[in-house]
């Protein structure tokens, strides 16, 4: 059956790739991005646009929900902002928070209501392998961490609809960005996979595998998880 999702952080990376694999299976995709895909293929309809602009957001999230009849959501768009402590600057904390959390509650207040009633629904947020402790990532763990929490608290909260809410927290992916900063060869991309037991970085496509697992009708009796696809990163870590 073909459903509907939308995707937040589309245009690149995970979102991307998670566009592909769900427009491949016959889906109708929606992306949400700050700039436009060079591949708009995946996408039914492709919306550019500034999710830190919350008065620019709003009045689209409702549009969508309005309009379309959204079967499920990935809440993926982030930032970052890396700094020790003592050099977290509160104004970055705060966008950190709003693009990484509140753009994740207000879509998903808008589209949830409709997979209610609907008695069927999959949200599915990014998190990341930073959630299990991370040296200069205090705004950025806190927030995928967060998600981890609004995930568990969501599904039980939805469980009597039909509705599902999952997480999935990648480790060193090489996306776009990854590669811009840590180009093949550098040291800073040695240090990543001298971390990853299995010898390597992880790629889009097997983060969006993770996360079209989640969305799919097999899926149904799996709510409240947050799997980590990090090539044994966080095996042995302290669980979060």
């Amino acid at each position: 059956m073909a459903r509907t999702f939308v995707i937040t952080g589309a245009s690149k990376g995970i979102g991307h790739a998670t566009a592909a694999r769900l427009a491949a299976a016959g889906h109708r995709v929606v992306g949400l991005a700050r700039t436009p895909p060079a591949d708009a293929t995946p996408f039914a309809e492709f919306v550019t646009l500034d999710l830190s602009d919350g008065a620019a957001r709003t009045p689209v999230f409702a549009e969508l929900s309005g309009r379309l009849e959204v079967d499920g959501v990935l809440n993926n768009v982030g930032v970052v902002h890396p700094a020790a402590l003592e050099d977290v600057d509160l104004a970055d904390f705060d966008r950190v928070v709003d693009l990484n959390l509140r753009v994740a509650i207000e879509l998903t207040q808008a589209v949830v209501p409709g997979m209610k009633g609907r008695g069927w629904g999959r949200i599915v947020n990014t998190s990341s392998l930073v959630a299990a402790g991370v040296p200069h990532r205090t705004s950025y763990a806190a927030a995928k961490t967060a998600l981890i929490s609004f995930t568990r608290s969501w599904a039980l909260e939805f469980a009597p609809f039909g509705v599902t809410a999952n997480a999935v927290a990648p480790g060193p992916v090489a996306t776009e960005l990854f590669n811009t900063n840590n180009p093949p060869g550098s040291d800073s991309r040695q240090r990543y996979i001298d971390g990853i037991p299995m010898g390597r970085t992880g790629t889009p496509e097997e983060i969006a595998a993770a996360n079209c697992f989640f969305f799919s009708e097999e899926a149904a009796f799996v709510t409240g998880q947050c799997l980590y696809v990090d090539g044994g990163s966080s095996t042995g870590r302290a669980p979060v």
